[in-house]
């Protein structure tokens, strides 16, 4: 095991914590083997501080004597793990920006952030500084900033991976997920953490509520996603909005309250006891969380069955459905506290539907013609993963193929 001061990484994004510089070699043989890779600092690793984004959360709570067991799958793969990740607070964020630990640069884009809450993760891997990281996605903590960042991410079928050893925000939408800038990579991994499955799409949609959320900039890449695999699965897109008969706002809405309590279940106690030095937007959505009653909650979680299983259904077992990974570019680093949570407000009633629905949903990396990543999103069944990341890379392969042939 290296010590920090032998820490091989020039971290010249602000991807790692201080207490997560180190190095743990995985097996002498495996997959994944020649391959480095970092872990949100929400994952235990024996040996090692978990600080969850948090200097209070770091100096109350125990060193793990044991790895998480996505920790351990990925070392007896032979991957070697090159430290800890920057993480928002208790992964309460989808903006990147952390008061005690900064916001690491988005190497893709140097001007605007990285997203949140998996900040360092997909910083670490936009600066090729690790070959992938683990990140986890609650409301679109891997989905946003793989959009943000030019790299490829992948919001896993809810409990496909193990979360024990990982400090939870909402334990019924949390998901462990990882990053990749290269798409060999992003696959190799997925071989590892991702069953083989009979998934062979043979429907297509585009779901128009959430395309409607998002900029402009979004719809010529969407556009050019539809046409490709109406080419290559050999069918007609379907246009639908999910929502029919509600909205994605009050998708969001359900989303946001049974989170919000579950959260305030696991972690009000500790949040309670004393100042726990949050951000001030991180701190008044746990105060927010305080006051969600359990009668709201209740509701909430209905709606959430109902929306779980409209989706599942919609998809069935062949569907596949096409959508923006978030609403907009990343926002610039200097932008109005105002605005950012507004666009994080359009973004999350974006990436709630498949966190309302538990299903697997994988980025494609975009970038638009003056340069700004964008990610435009593939949304399977249960189950569906690594198929899901196959396909997603043939079609941005044949779309980029298509665009240098007519440049």
């Amino acid at each position: 095991m290296t010590q920090q001061d032998d820490f091989p990484v020039d971290d010249t994004v602000g991807a790692f914590v201080p207490h997560g510089r180190f190095v743990v070699e995985g097996a002498a043989s495996g997959p994944l083997r020649g391959l480095t890779f970092a872990v949100k600092d929400l994952f235990d690793v024996a040996g090692h501080p978990t600080g969850a984004g948090n200097p209070a959360w770091l100096a109350t709570h125990a060193t793990p004597s044991e790895n998480a067991p996505l920790v351990d799958m990925l070392l007896a793969a032979g991957a070697r793990l090159t430290g800890k990740t920057v993480t928002d607070e208790l992964a309460y964020s989808l903006h990147g920006d952390n008061i005690h630990y900064g916001a690491p640069l988005n190497a893709a884009a140097p001007e605007r952030v990285t997203g949140g809450s998996s900040s360092g993760s997909a910083a670490a891997v936009a600066a090729r500084l690790v070959d992938f990281a683990i990140g986890t996605d609650t409301g679109g903590s891997t989905r946003v900033p793989a959009s943000y960042c030019d790299i490829w991410g992948l919001r896993t079928t809810h409990g496909l991976l193990p979360a024990e050893g990982a400090v939870p925000l909402h334990l019924m939408f949390d998901c462990p997920t990882w990053f990749a800038a290269d798409a060999d990579v992003f696959e190799r991994v997925g071989r590892v953490l991702a069953p083989e499955s009979g998934y062979a799409p043979k429907r297509l949609m585009l779901l128009d509520d959430a395309c409607e959320l998002a900029d402009l900039d979004f719809a010529f890449p969407l556009a050019a996603v539809v046409a490709t695999l109406q080419d290559s699965l050999g069918v007609s897109v379907q246009r639908l909005r999910a929502s029919e008969g509600s909205s994605l706002e009050a998708w969001r809405g359900a989303y946001m309250t049974a989170g919000a309590h579950e959260g305030w279940r696991l972690h009000g106690d500790w949040i309670s006891a004393e100042d726990r030095g949050f951000a001030p937007a991180i701190a008044g959505r746990w105060r927010a969380a305080s006051q969600v009653t359990d009668e709201a909650a209740a509701q909430a979680r209905a709606q959430k069955d109902v929306i779980r299983q409209k989706m599942r259904d919609l998809l069935g077992e062949d569907g596949v459905a096409v959508l923006p990974s978030a609403a907009s570019f990343a926002p610039r680093r200097d932008a109005d506290p105002a605005e950012v949570d507004a666009t994080r407000m359009r973004t999350m009633a974006i990436t709630c539907i498949a966190g309302l629905a538990g299903l697997p949903q994988v980025n494609m990396p975009f970038t638009a013609p003056d340069g700004a990543p964008l990610g435009v999103s593939l949304l399977g069944p249960a189950g569906s993963d690594l198929a899901l990341i196959r396909l997603a890379i043939a079609t941005q392969r044949a779309i980029l193929a298509s665009t240098e042939a007519g440049s």
